[in-house]
């Protein structure tokens, strides 16, 4: 083809230049005639050439040459072109000279004439009227009955007959055929091949513009487009006879006018949203409803008709997605689908798509539906017949549907119940790739279909708890991340997508507002129920009015949470998630301005969780991962949630109020425990604390909370305390402690033994791994061993039948030890090697691993909650109104109740035995005491009690009890006197370092301690009973002339009775310290400490009235300043008050008359093997107190008689002075001058220990002791003097001085610290001046001289393990350093 082209391009180029040539006269004519005779065969179409080359060379050469055309021309005529191709190809003047035509002017007017009959001249009729036969004729061919035979091709003849036989306008004919297509639009398969037929003999634009003229006459201010006329467009569009484009230009309104109109719609919505937030005055009310009547009858005027929603709508309705999709994307969202027909329309559609797949996989079993009828097009979208088919069009057409599937709940529901058929195969975790790419794509569509379409929907449907409840047959399925992620989509972006959407949302809130405001306690009933009819649509709008309502009324969340009782279970999932987003709402603060409590509406939020995860089943799954993740975090304040969850649901209480009744219902079983251990009766727990384990359980949160609350306790202080107030840091951590102690006893309680075993790793992995400190881990760890021991236990009973109680014990020791084992050689890395030197891991572990309930059985617990019973079953009977079934159930529940406490009881006997058993067994490898006793008593203290005691409130009574037991258990090595000495002397510093709650349980632990103190002071016999021959009373004495071996004896009554008298004058002095540091901390720990003891402690008068006194300072400084210190104070001081008539006086307290003895002993040095040598230091302190008392009354008592001016003397003289003693020191205080008092406020010293001395004063005393030979009426007779001049002279010299201690109060509190450091440095060669003046003093009685008894010597000397222990302690910063 391309060949011939080009021979046809070069046979015109040839044959032009050949006519040139003659023309320009460089060829004669001759020799042309000749070549183009020669080529005129080449081709068929050479005279037709070589006319075109003839018309082109007379338009461009007829002027110059002519002639020689004409000649040329004449000649072609004759051989070679036609007169009727020359007659069409040149012009009337060269046809004229060639003499083809006459005149070249008449030639031009027939032109003319023919060309305006040919064109302009009509022969076709138009009007009907013009030809109306024909056109009857043609509308009857198209009105016929064509059911039979008829065919389009046949019509189509018939009229094209007509046409021509009538001369009928073809566009005419074209638009009747449309007339007739929209009368009759159920023949479709008749008309649209007619149509197409026809097509082929016109233009193709021609039907697109008879239709854009049909609905340009529908387009006046007052028409209404038929639906025919859509419908038959419609067609035409699906079968390609027009295209849209062409169509679209043709229909009003403009897309502008659309987008105006929308944009006015959103507008007006903002208006409504608006309106309905601010308050409206009463006068105002009336104005603005009749502005709302006016404009909703302008709305109730007939909107202009939008012929691109009817065409959409039509198109729908044939099923051809396809265009109307076109056509939706030219308006904004939902513009479209906002029209009820139109949503209608493609919600049918969506029916007919799905039903095959539907019916396959989705209809509930039972139930029965109609099979949607198909589209007759087979252009229409095709059915679905797998899940990868809604991929294809049903998702994009709900995409494009939207919040509008509200307007067909049926469909609704089917996609609903398909996305439930396609999560039972959804399988994310399929071994091949293809599939679970596949599976991802699918189950990411359902996410989309949720969010876009299935939530916003149910938010316009009017309350349809049945499709809120099966949505969230769907809905739960999802991983909880993925539905509130759409809780929170729906919840911020959602409701602002669309105007309607807008007005939903506004009224939903000012319905909230008109229920809330009307709540009450009362009203429950009916107020809840219109919060369950408003929840089932909106409730995500529902749940933030009410959260943000009870962060500001804590009064309400009792009404709302049993108001809440008529939610779906999709209401509730959504609760969940709006708690969860409050909680993290950035903008709110969770500390209060004063930056020392936690915010209120942190605290209601927190109480409401617990009611309401407790009343409802509510999944907890996300709450706990949101506390795990802040924890992650290292913050800590929504502890406290976890804290409120789990009080409610589990009914497990952390306070420290309980009474000692309770703690010791504590120490039962857990019968006992929910009976009477906690303030509230602990009922219908057990579903609620199942759900919580199950959702710990199944989503592995047990151990990550109880492992990053251990390490966050820590971070409290470090991460967090950095710029908190002191008070706040305390208070986060006693929360973060109590919420572990809490979560710990709940999952002991509530975990079967093989899932906590599971779950928990042995003590070093958690130690040494996850960096859990040892208290912590080891109360981790202590329901894991008990169950252990019990199912060893167990198992050899079974193996081995033997009723024989040695037997049994037997078997527990032995299952004892094969839990334990493994325990002693982990709990070796714990610490450094030297500790092991002192204490065995063997004790360590069991001191760890021990309850109270291993302890000791609370019989009077068990008594108390059997009579309780047994009085209810007496009420019962003698209750008249009672019906007599409940009764009887009443009364069994009672004695089942009755029963199994007695039977806890005695299995806890028989528990208590086997321990007790198993413990003197142990108790000879316990403690080694390789290096010093002291030092044993040292590590047990730091590592042991310590960290123990101040745990909870159960842990200080185990750990004051354990020490009491080791005692009994007379265990070697353990010095009972040592140990209480050490626990009672110094309190300052642990009292000054506890938060709030650790000082509440460190004085229950005291209390304890005093408790088994003074049951041993009171009577001699319980004394000989309990201490008299035990070693932990054993004092190693040697006489002044004996030189053979060592002697053992036991510390007599009175002599322990001088040592409480030390050990509460101890207490009282560090009481006095901390109350007069003015430090919050101390104030505050030393009056919870004090209140706490206050059962046992004071016991003496003197003691008490000091205490008082300053107590009553206390309240009187902090009164305007402080006001919780100013409670506490308050108080402690009205009941010491109440209690001080059970005081007594010192004497009575102990005797201060020596008792006489035969010789003088002296202490023998201790080395490493005589380490059970101890406790002399508080005996001889304790006589050298009372001894001292006299010469101390300015400067050695400087905390008792100091601490106010009429405070009295702590300790009086010895022997029969004592009352003339008494006298002389009141006459003193009655003589003292107004500057010697103010002189002795000033001088409050703010430190410590009662060994601190002057260095000065410390060689007068040694002075004094050395000389044994002095008289002691001597002393006695200085004492009874006032004051010599020297001192006097003191007086004024320290008067002189105040100023500049005026000038130094920045640095006093330092100074006073750096003193009490060094003092207690120089406290054991103090201890040793004691021993020098216990043995040289004499004291006399009516005129008799007796020594004193033996003093007792610490086992190794004080400034030998002062550098260890102060090494130990400060391991332990967090009880011994000052905060």
């Amino acid at each position: 083809i391309n060949s011939l082209s080009f021979l046809f391009s070069e046979i015109q180029q040839a044959l032009y230049e050949l006519a040139c040539y003659v023309i320009n006269g460089n060829l004669k004519q001759e020799q042309a005639s000749s070549v183009l005779n020669d080529i005129i065969d080449l081709r068929e179409d050479m005279p037709s050439v070589l006319a075109d080359v003839f018309c082109i060379l007379g338009m461009f050469h007829l002027e110059r040459v002519c002639v020689n055309i004409i000649f040329l021309c004449l000649l072609s005529c004759q051989y070679l072109v036609s007169d009727t191709i020359l007659k069409e190809r040149l012009d009337p003047e060269t046809l004229e000279s060639l003499g083809l035509i006459k005149q070249s002017q008449q030639f031009n007017q027939k032109s003319v004439k023919i060309k305006t009959k040919l064109f302009y001249k009509q022969q076709k009729f138009n009007l009907l009227r013009e030809e109306n036969e024909g056109y009857a004729k043609l509308i009857t061919e198209l009105g016929q009955d064509i059911s039979g035979n008829l065919t389009s091709a046949l019509i189509l003849e018939n009229i094209k007959s007509l046409i021509g036989c009538f001369n009928l306008d073809p566009n005419r004919v074209l638009d009747i055929i449309l007339e007739v297509y929209e009368c009759r639009p159920e023949h479709d398969d008749f008309f649209v091949p007619l149509i197409e037929s026809y097509m082929c003999m016109c233009e193709p634009q021609t039907l697109c513009h008879i239709l854009g003229f049909k609905f340009k006459f529908y387009q006046e201010p007052n028409g209404e487009t038929p639906s025919s006329l859509y419908r038959v467009a419609a067609v035409l569009l699906q079968q390609a006879l027009i295209e849209l484009e062409d169509l679209y230009v043709h229909l009003l309104p403009l897309d502008s006018s659309i987008l105006e109109e929308h944009k006015k719609e959103v507008l007006e919505a903002k208006q409504i949203v608006r309106k309905l937030s601010m308050v409206v005055l009463s006068s105002d009310k009336s104005e603005d409803k009749e502005k709302d009547k006016e404009k909703d009858e302008e709305k109730a005027e007939k909107p202009p008709d939008n012929q691109k929603l009817g065409l959409l709508e039509a198109l729908l309705k044939i099923g051809d997605w396809h265009h109307a999709q076109n056509v939706m994307d030219q308006m904004p969202p939902f513009y479209g689908t906002s029209h009820k027909p139109i949503a209608v329309a493609l919600c049918r559609l969506i029916h007919i798509t799905i039903d095959p797949l539907y019916r396959r996989v989705a209809v509930p079993k039972g139930a029965k539906s109609r099979r949607a009828s198909r589209l007759q097009s087979k252009r229409a979208p095709k059915p679905a017949e797998c899940f990868e088919d809604l991929r294809r069009d049903v998702f994009i057409m709900l995409c494009f549907l939207g919040p509008h599937l509200a307007h067909d709940p049926i469909l609704m529901a089917k996609v609903i119940r398909l996305g439930k058929a396609l999560m039972k195969e959804y399988q994310p975790e399929s071994n091949r790739v293809e599939e679970r790419e596949r599976a991802e794509v699918l189950f990411s569509c359902l996410l989309s279909i949720t969010d876009q379409v299935l939530l916003p929907s149910l938010t316009l449907m009017d309350s349809n708890a049945c499709m809120s409840e099966e949505l969230w047959g769907m809905i739960k399925t999802f991983p909880y991340q993925h539905r509130y992620h759409l809780y929170g989509l729906s919840k911020n972006e959602t409701y602002n997508s669309h105007p309607l959407l807008v007005k939903v949302k506004a009224q939903t809130i000012d319905r909230a507002k008109y229920i809330m405001k009307r709540l009450t306690k009362e009203n429950v009933k009916p107020s809840g129920r219109q919060i369950g009819k408003l929840s089932h649509s909106n409730p995500t709008i529902l749940f933030d009015y009410i959260l943000s309502q009870i962060q500001k009324y804590d009064n309400l969340i009792t009404p709302v949470v049993d108001s809440l009782k008529y939610l779906t279970s999709l209401s509730y999932d959504v609760l969940a998630y709006c708690i969860i987003e409050a909680l993290a709402n950035p903008e709110k603060e969770k500390m209060k301005h004063d930056d020392t409590t936690i915010s209120s509406w942190l605290q209601s939020l927190a109480s409401f969780c617990g009611a309401i995860f407790r009343k409802y089943p509510i999944e907890l799954a996300g709450l706990l991962q949101y506390v795990a993740n802040q924890l992650k975090a290292g913050k800590s304040f929504d502890l406290l949630i976890l804290k409120e969850v789990v009080q409610k649901m589990a009914g497990i209480e952390i306070t420290e109020e309980v009474t000692m009744e309770q703690l010791e219902a504590m120490t039962g079983g857990e019968q006992l425990k929910a009976e009477g251990g906690y303030f509230g009766q602990i009922r219908n727990t057990k579903k609620s604390s199942q759900r919580l384990k199950d959702a710990l359980l199944d989503h592995d949160l047990a151990l990550p909370l109880c492992l990053l609350m251990a390490q966050q306790r820590n971070g409290v202080i470090f991460h967090e305390g950095g710029e908190k107030h002191l008070k706040l840091v305390g208070k986060l951590y006693d929360q973060c402690h109590d919420t572990l102690v809490q979560f710990g006893g709940f999952l002991a309680s509530n975990l079967s033994t093989d899932d906590y075993i599971k779950r928990v790793p042995s003590i070093d992995v958690l130690c040494n791994e996850f960096h859990t400190p040892h208290d912590a881990a080891f109360f981790l760890s202590r329901p894991m061993y008990a169950h252990q021991i019990s199912s060893k236990y167990d198992e050899l009973k079974k193996a081995e039948k033997g009723n024989k109680q040695q037997h049994k014990v037997h078997k527990y020791i032995t299952s004892c030890d094969h839990v334990m084992s493994p325990v002693h050689e982990a709990v070796v890395s714990l610490h450094p090697p030297k500790v092991w030197d002192d204490i065995s891991p063997q004790f360590y572990a069991t001191f760890w691993s021990l309850t109270m309930y291993d302890l000791a059985v609370p019989v009077s617990s068990y008594n108390r909650e059997i009579s309780k019973l047994r009085v209810q079953m007496k009420a019962i009977d003698e209750n008249v109104d009672m019906p007599p079934n409940k009764k009887k159930k009443e009364k069994e529940r009672c004695t089942a109740l009755q029963e199994k406490l007695q039977e806890e009881e005695k299995k806890q006997f028989e528990h208590v035995g086997r321990v007790l058993q198993r413990m003197k067994l142990e108790k000879d490898n316990w403690l080694l005491a390789r290096s010093t006793k002291n030092e044993t008593i040292t590590k047990f203290l730091q590592l042991c009690i310590f960290p123990r005691c101040i745990f909870s409130a159960i842990d200080a009574v185990y750990c004051a009890r354990f020490v009491e037991l080791v005692h009994q258990q007379e265990t070697p090595n353990f010095s009972t006197l040592l140990c209480y000495d050490r626990v009672f002397s110094d309190i300052i510093y642990t009292v000054a370092s506890c938060t709030e709650n650790e000082a509440s349980r460190y004085g229950r632990f005291l209390c304890c301690m005093l408790e088994t103190v003074t049951k041993w002071h009171s009577d001699r016999a319980i004394y000989d009973k309990d201490c008299g021959s035990y070693p932990g009373f054993v004092t190693i004495l040697r006489a002044t002339g004996f030189d053979g071996g060592n002697k053992a004896a036991q510390l007599d009554y009175e002599n322990f009775r001088h040592v409480v008298h030390k050990w509460h004058y101890k207490l009282t002095k560090a009481s006095v310290h901390c109350l007069e540091t003015g430090e919050y901390t101390h104030i505050r720990n030393i009056l919870i400490v004090l209140t706490k003891i206050l059962p046992w402690y004071p016991k003496v008068l003197n003691l008490g009235q000091a205490l008082e006194r300053r107590v009553h300072k206390i309240c009187q400084e902090e009164k305007d300043k402080r006001p919780d210190l100013y409670a506490l104070a308050m108080g402690y001081w009205g009941q010491l008050k109440s209690r001080k008539a059970s005081m007594v006086p010192e004497n009575e307290f102990h005797h201060k008359d020596t008792p006489a003895k035969s010789n003088i002993l002296s202490p023998v040095q201790n080395g490493p093997n005589t380490a059970s040598q101890s406790a002399s230091v508080m005996v001889n302190a304790a006589r050298s107190e009372d001894d001292k008392s006299k010469d101390k009354s300015q400067s050695n008592l400087k905390v008792v008689t100091k601490a106010a001016s009429t405070t009295p003397k702590v300790v009086a003289n010895n022997g029969s002075n004592s009352s003339n003693s008494k006298n002389t020191k009141e006459k003193e205080e009655k003589d003292k001058t107004g500057k010697e008092k103010e002189k002795d406020k000033r001088e409050k010293t703010p430190v410590a220990p009662q060994e601190i001395k002057a260095p000065g004063k410390e060689g007068k005393d040694k002075t004094k002791e050395d000389r044994a030979s002095k008289d002691e009426k001597i002393r006695d007779a200085k004492e009874k003097t006032p004051k010599s001049d020297k001192e006097k002279e003191k007086v004024k010299k320290e008067e002189k001085s105040q100023k500049e201690e005026k000038s130094k109060a920045v640095m006093a509190n330092t100074e006073s610290k750096l003193a009490a450091e060094k003092e207690r440095e120089k406290e054991p060669s103090r201890e040793k001046d004691v021993l020098k003046e216990a043995k040289s003093k004499e004291i006399s009685k009516g005129g008799d001289k007796t020594a004193v008894a033996g003093s007792l010597k610490s086992p190794v000397s004080r400034s030998d393990i002062s550098e260890t222990e102060r090494g130990k302690f400060s391991s332990y910063n967090h009880l011994y350093s000052p905060v």
